[in-house]
Order: structure tokens, then sequence, then C-alpha cells
């Protein structure tokens, strides 16, 4: 198959959202017209009543989010999408700045009632930093809810975004008649009824044509012409380039639950978005049609089948071509790899798959070869950037809870870390292990998994840091550097790469320790190399 055409037809994206906003029901809802799944199972409640596929680890199920980005793959109109499903729960937000330097553009989720909120700006923050394309879906428009120019001007304030809306709601909640579809100038009349697949659409090609009128109702058909004659006048015409430099956000309204403004937002993003983009790594620029393969792990995940006590890495290919059995470079380790099945996804469904392109993502097994950021390459030596890991906020020492099972709870905790679930730091003093967390829910996803996964069982005892910094000295023999070792020995750690860390007891102590040892960095990110 002709490479430049693969790559043509390839949508590489990842969906993200404040939790609650909808996103794995919007999800749900993109496979279901791209004819992927036959019916989709609802969130509600923190209780699922078919588990949502995107979700497949037990825990999610039981608790009713997304704790780890899923990865969903299936073909629309000719085209082949990847969408990678993050965890919308700010615990969790490491697994979603991982995935974002795998995505080649983001639908941001936004929920109609609450407008922009805190994890949204984190994320979207990510996002502008990276330059990604973004398109915004406004969900729920079957509730009440904010007004629709008041939500766009929370999302240009808030966001610091240029919004350009493409479809618009005609009334709310339980006046939601339907929306006006900007990008294909037509209606799509709201049934209420979550059952019908597809609702009714109306071509409309002049909005002032009396035909409108039988369509919506009179008070209606004014209301729209006055909202649509403001949006031409006050937001700027879509400009498919300022899309995809990231100066430009194109917005879409509907109800993902009830399958209402989801086809249309699928065909235009088919239309608009980019195919798989350049990436820039440590030695050069690498673009997706060069002839070599090269991918990189974003992502690490163990036991998808606890049977099997498999564990999955997700590669996302970059360029060139990748074959199954055909040996590729590991860099860091810097020897030959084959694959023998290498796995395309649908949620936990796998399939082993031959050949794969720019774009996709595939599922390699691994006993443990991988780390996240690893490099994989047709024998060039080069390294991807921009998957670091940031200093946790939350400490507690881990214990075995059960004696017999020792094998079992460190291979457990081996493997969670190189998920990057959290972050292992084993004390320079007395070896006791310490783990590190972007939010306290991790704990008990890492207690539940040890358990069911693995058989072993673990607590937690408190322990006091602020922060943890990773060391770099100008100079590792300096009498400044060894001083320091000495006087801040309860105090070092060694993360699971062995690099040497400082955990902080409070900020003042790292203060006045930046001020002692001046020729000794302390960093709060890994990846400061």
């Amino acid at each position: 198959m002709n490479l430049a055409k693969e790559i043509k037809r390839r949508r590489t994206f990842g969906i993200v959202s404040h939790p609650d906003a909808g996103k794995t029901t919007l999800t749900e809802k993109l496979l279901l017209f791209g004819g992927a799944i036959q019916e989709a199972g609802a969130v509600k409640s923190n209780k699922i009543k078919k588990g949502a596929t995107s979700d497949f680890m037990e825990i999610e199920r039981q608790r009713g989010i997304s704790v780890a980005t899923s990865v969903l793959a299936f073909e629309y109109e000719g085209i082949k999408i990847n969408i990678l499903d993050t965890p919308g729960h700010k615990d969790f937000a490491e697994d979603t700045f991982r995935t974002l330097t795998a995505v080649d553009s983001v639908i941001v989720v936004i929920d109609v009632a609450k407008g922009v909120e805190e994890q949204t700006e984190k994320l979207v923050e990510v996002c502008r930093m990276r330059k990604i394309p973004m398109l915004i879906f406004i969900n729920k428009m079957d509730r009440e809810g904010k007004d629709a120019f008041e939500l766009l001007d929370e999302i240009e304030q808030k966001l610091n975004l240029t919004v350009t809306p493409l479809s618009f709601p005609i009334g709310m909640g339980y006046d939601f008649k339907g929306i006006y579809n900007i990008w294909e100038k037509n209606i799509n009349l709201f049934s209420g009824d979550s059952r019908k697949n597809i609702e009714e659409t109306v071509e409309v090609d002049n909005l002032n044509d009396d035909f409108l009128e039988q369509v919506i109702g009179e008070k209606f058909a004014e209301e729209l012409r006055e909202n649509v004659e403001l949006v031409t006048g006050v937001y700027p015409k879509f400009n498919q380039e300022a899309y995809l430099n990231a100066e430009q956000q194109p917005v879409f309204f509907g109800s993902a639950l009830n399958n209402f403004g989801v086809r249309e937002l699928l065909d235009a993003f088919i239309e608009i978005a980019p195919p798989p983009r350049p990436k820039q790594s440590e030695e050069r620029l690498i673009k997706p049609n060069e002839k070599d393969f090269t991918g990189f792990v974003f992502k690490i995940h163990a036991n998808m089948d606890p049977r099997h006590r498999d564990r999955l890495a997700f590669v996302k290919i970059v360029s060139g071509v990748f074959e199954r059995n055909t040996p590729y470079l590991h860099v860091r380790h810097d020897k030959k790899l084959k694959f023998s099945s290498p796995n395309a996804f649908f949620a936990e469904r796998k399939e082993i798959v031959d050949i794969s392109y720019p774009g996709d993502i595939v599922g390699l097994h691994d006993t443990g070869n991988f780390k996240i950021g690893d490099t994989l390459t047709e024998g060039e030596k080069i390294h991807y950037k921009g998957i670091p890991a940031f200093s946790p906020e939350h400490f507690r020492y881990i214990n075995n809870a059960d004696p017999m099972k020792s094998k079992q709870l460190e291979k457990g905790i081996d493997q969670l870390m190189d998920e990057g679930v959290a972050q292992l730091f084993t004390l320079e003093l007395n070896g006791r292990k310490v783990i590190g967390t972007v939010g306290a829910l991790q704990y008990e996803v890492i207690q539940y998994r040890l358990e069911h996964e693995y058989g072993a069982k673990c607590t937690y005892d408190t322990l006091s840091v602020h922060k943890a910094c990773w060391i770099e000295p100008k100079d590792p023999k300096s009498e400044e550097y060894k001083e320091f070792i000495r006087v801040k020995q309860r105090f070092l750690a060694k993360d699971k790469r062995g690099h040497m860390v400082f955990l902080a007891d409070s900020p003042f102590t790292l203060q006045m320790t930046q001020q002692k040892y001046p020729n000794v960095k302390l960093h709060f990110v890994s990846e400061y190399k």
C-alpha cells in the first residue's frame, strides 16, 4: 500500500476534559457512528449501566471514572481513526500529559452547565504549549446550562483561545430544538430519543426562507437568525490553516448521550483535522513520510488481560512502516528486538496486525525491556523529546501487608511504576520504599491493582514531603556536593532509573537548600537533561 496514501487517511487524536463532562460518552458515540460498536454503555452517577467500552479496568467499572488512557481504532468514511480516550480526573493527569505527546490533534469536551473547569484549563495549556490543533465540543445541550455566547466568551477568556462556532444551538434544555450546522448549512432536529442513532436533518440554504418557521416555529426561527448574524459578525471565519497552527479553535454544540451533533462533529473533524504530523527528536525533525520506521513508547500497561499477566508497551508510529517479525533497534538498550504479535486496539479487544503506518498506535508485548519515552528505529539513533515525569505532590511509605507475598508485591510495584501510574523512590538511608503520586486517588488504584492483579497486599504510612527534586550537581567531585550529600543524607533517595532525588520536607527547606548549595541544581521534572 502506498505510504503517502495511508498517512493521508489517518487521524490520531485525544479527547480531553474535566471529569464528568461526557468525554467517555462522546468516545462511545464516535465508535457507534463509526460502526465499531452496536450499543453504547452509559456512564451514569458513578454506576455504569453497561461498562463503557473504553473503561476496561475493573476499578474503572466500579468507580465510573477513567483512570488510564485507552486506545480505540475504527474506520469511518475511508478514514482510519485512532482515538486516545484519556482520564479526566486530576489525580491521573500525568497519564494524559504523556498521551498528548502521541496525538496530532485534540477534541476538548466542555459541559454546558459547568463551563470551563480547572482540569480543562491545565490540559488546554499543555495543548497550547505543544501547538496541538484543538476542536471544542460543548456537550449536554439537552440540559439547562449557560448561554451559548456566554460560554464562547468564557472559552476565549479562561482558555485564551480564538474560537469560531461551526454549529449553533437552537434553544437549550427543555426548549432544545436542535442545532444549526454552520459548516454544512443544515438543521438537525432534536427528538430527545437517544435510541435513535441518527436524528432528522433538514437542509436550509437560506435562513430567511419562510420554511424555517415551519421547521422550528416562529420564535426559534427569529432567534436563530439573530444569533447566526451575531456569530458571523463577531467571530472570525473558519480558517483551516489557523486551526492547524493552533491559532483558531472551531466549536461544535451537541449532546453526546443522545447521539446529537456527534456525526456533524465527526464529519467536520475528518475533513479538517491533520493527518500524522512531523515530530521533533533531540537530533532532528522526523517526517511521517520518511522511508525508515521510527516510533516511541508513550504508555505501558500491565495486566490488560489479568489471566495472562501480560504487559504492553504502547508505541506511536511517527515515520515509515512498522512490520511484524522485523527486527528494530531499541535505542536505549542499543539492541535489536523482533515482535511476533504486535497488537492494534479496540479497548481491551486486541488484534494482531502485520503492518502499521504513521499515526497508528501498536501494542508490543513487553517482558521489561521498555520504559516510557523509549525509541524504536530501523537503525538510526534518535531520541524523542517531551515525555517527562513530574514531581509528585503526595508521598507515602509502602509496606508489605502479607510477608508470604513479598515477590508478588515487588513485581507488582515494579510493573505499575513502569506504567507511570506513580513514582518509586528508595531512601538511601534505610532502603525504605516511598511512592509519590500526582493525586491521592492513585494510592487506592495501586492498592486495588496489587491485590487483584498480583495477589499482593500493601499498607501505607504517611510521609511529610513537600517536593521531590532531581539533583544535578555542577561538579559531582566538588566539596560543596559532598557536603550536600552528607548533610541531606536523611532526605536523599534514588528513583527507579537510579537518579538521585532530594525529598524536601517544606518550601522553606527547599529555598534554604537552593541558597546554601548554588552549584547543586534541583529540578522538578525528571527529563531535565
